[in-house]
């Protein structure tokens, strides 16, 4: 493309233009063959100068500015060599389309590429590859209304330098930044940064040992809790593949030496650009091994109950294509995949989709993000913060501090994930306040299915994302303890506004007791409505784990009606529970149901509020 080919002449003779001219013409060439476009670009600008009809130096200069991706300066050019003699200059209709394409005006793209398949003497190949970029500017067509609003803002020099800055990842409260810069054009590193209380990005750091090495560490994703670093890295000594995948993870307030995620993930082939789920239980990742769609695939792995990796499982035929799949990020919504493709219908050679989780479990067809987030150029990933509505890419645009640098922008809100709020904090002993390693329960209240199961670290610290707009019931349990129980509404919530819940596990102790959160009834009715059903499931878990234990469930009411239909209702109530307990298998000898009516209120029955509280269900520990 760098290089003007002349073809016969029509109109316009290179003999007609003046010696100075093609004196600064030549000089570009000689430029040109030492890389140096800059300035062979200022003795062709020269040479038009002195004289406006050198066809060939507007050319050489369309050529440079389109593959610097100066589009508009690069469609100017190429037009004024057209407009001097369109038959001499018939093959620039197919880098002035692509000219025009590039700034966005695609039905003129459309128009110029027609008249270039229209000219005669195309070999195949040529005109091969003219159709398919015809395909892609047709198709941008119908993509222009979709990414309305589409604004990015360099991050600053905080993060970006005169070196290519990509592959951005933060952490769910949008905190840590970690991202790839390219040092001396050779050696990827990781450099991290961290959101002070103003909203500014700290100067970023390189991460150093030993995680970084003289090898390159590429495609680094950091773990919604920040606690695990996961990343390519290629032709390590010891690896499985020509790429393999290693994680670290920050304890102690530094990285561990990273270790290779082993088999069956990491295979003899290529094996690179991993993305962790919020709760940490799936990993996606891009490999080539056999068996895929098309060259390369994105694949998902599950963490089984032994904390190992299972079986890696291909995304299918929704998401995998016969071409290149890369760059997979799943939101914290977890219903939610972006990625990148050739595959797919596309405005250029790579552009990014997304794809929405069916209720099965599948994904469902990708929809391109459309111009002007994917361009004619190599799209390649896209980040999205829990809100559903920020995301993060790398872009070489002109307002940048030197090739590659990170942005962000708001996402337009047919392609928003849902948005997503996390809850943070730790469990520990209620007695002792040590730190206790649990598992915690999301249940999903509308559908009473769990929307995961995480586990504490060591220290008893967890996190949890939550895609707002629904009910959840949270349960934290741990033998020899009384289980934690609480339920949340997150419709109508910020994601801005998080949780922070520090969790106390009463040890099991006779006289003991917790009032039961997640037990429903409709008014005035004793019978268990299904969003029961988890918080009884608890239950039936405790008396298992701890065999001895014995247990009454008291009932109780607020003071609407009468004294004996109050008792009746709460002691039905209770032996609801009980009944269901017993159905399960527990022995009838080891429970009990005792109803209190609207004694022992536990707040004023003057407000909704506090009639809400009073009307409760309690499980106390009779023996153990």
């Amino acid at each position: 493309m760098l290089y003007w080919l002349v073809s016969s002449a029509q109109t316009y003779q290179v003999t007609m233009i003046s010696k100075k001219a093609r004196y600064l013409y030549q000089q570009a060439q000689d430029a040109i063959t030492q890389d140096n476009y800059t300035l062979a670009a200022g003795f062709l600008e020269r040479a038009v100068k002195d004289d406006s009809g050198y066809l060939d130096a507007y050319a050489q200069l369309g050529s440079i500015y389109l593959s610097t991706h100066r589009y508009s300066i690069a469609a100017y050019n190429f037009t004024r060599a057209l407009d001097i003699d369109s038959v001499y200059a018939r093959s620039l209709l197919y880098s002035c389309a692509k000219a025009l394409a590039g700034e966005g005006h695609f039905e003129k793209a459309v128009l110029e590429i027609d008249r270039y398949l229209q000219s005669s003497g195309l070999d195949s190949p040529e005109r091969r590859n003219a159709l398919v970029w015809l395909q892609h500017y047709q198709f941008a067509l119908h993509t222009l209304n979709r990414a309305t609003g589409f604004n990015p803002v360099n991050l600053g020099d905080s993060i970006n330098t005169d070196m290519p800055e990509y592959a951005p990842s933060l952490t769910i409260d949008q905190k840590t930044l970690i991202f790839t810069r390219l040092l001396g054009g050779h050696n990827e590193d990781f450099y991290i940064s961290h959101l002070d209380s103003d909203g500014k990005w700290s100067l970023a750091a390189n991460i150093g040992p030993p995680v970084n090495t003289p090898y390159n560490e590429g495609s680094g994703h950091i773990s919604q809790d920040g606690q695990f670093l996961l990343y390519a890295g290629c032709n390590f000594p010891g690896g499985f593949g020509s790429c393999d995948i290693y994680y670290s993870m920050h304890a102690q307030g530094r990285w561990t030496t990273p270790k290779n995620i082993g088999e069956p993930v990491n295979s003899p082939y290529w094996d690179t650009q991993p993305c962790l789920s919020a709760d940490n239980k799936d990993l996606y990742f891009v490999s080539n091994r056999p068996g895929g769609y098309g060259g390369s695939d994105i694949y998902v792995s599950h963490l089984l109950a032994d904390g190992h990796w299972g079986q890696p499982e291909n995304l299918g035929p929704n998401i995998n294509s016969a071409g290149d799949e890369s760059s997979p990020f799943i939101h914290a919504d977890n219903q939610t995949l972006f990625f990148a493709s050739d595959g797919w219908p596309g405005i250029g050679d790579v552009d990014i989709f997304y794809s929405r989780r069916n209720p099965d479990g599948s994904w469902g067809k990708p929809v391109n993000l459309g111009y002007p987030i994917n361009t004619i150029d190599h799209d390649g990933s896209l980040f999205v913060a829990a809100d559903g509505k920020t995301a993060y890419f790398a872009s070489d645009r002109t307002d940048g501090y030197g090739q590659l640098d990170l942005y962000s922008f708001t996402l337009y809100p047919k392609a928003r994930p849902l948005r997503t709020l996390f809850v943070k904090g730790y469990v520990f002993d209620a007695v002792t306040g040590q730190r206790l390693a649990s598992a915690i329960d999301l249940i999903n209240l509308e559908n009473g299915r769990t929307v995961t199961r995480i586990y504490c670290d060591q220290q008893g610290n967890y996190l949890v994302a939550l895609p707002v707009g629904k009910n959840y019931a949270f349960h934290v349990t741990r033998p020899g303890y009384l289980f934690y129980s609480d339920n949340f509404s997150l419709k109508g919530k910020s994601p801005d506004k998080p949780y922070y819940i520090n969790i106390g596990l009463q040890p099991i102790a006779v006289n003991d007791s917790m009032v039961l959160k997640n037990i429903f009834f409709d008014v005035d009715r004793y019978d268990l409505k299904p969003q029961s059903l988890t918080e009884l499931d608890q239950i039936v878990l405790l008396m298992q784990q701890n065999p001895g234990v014995t247990i009454q469930i008291n009932g109780y009411t607020d003071n609407a009606g009468t004294v004996p239909h109050n008792l009746a209702l709460s002691r039905n109530r209770a032996q609801s529970v009980v009944s269901y307990l017993v159905s399960r298998g527990i022995p009838p000898a080891r429970l009990k149901a005792k109803g209190f009516g609207d004694t022992h209120p536990v707040a004023s029955n003057d407000t909704d509020q506090g009639r809400a509280q009073n009307r409760r269900t309690e499980l106390v520990i009779t023996g153990k």
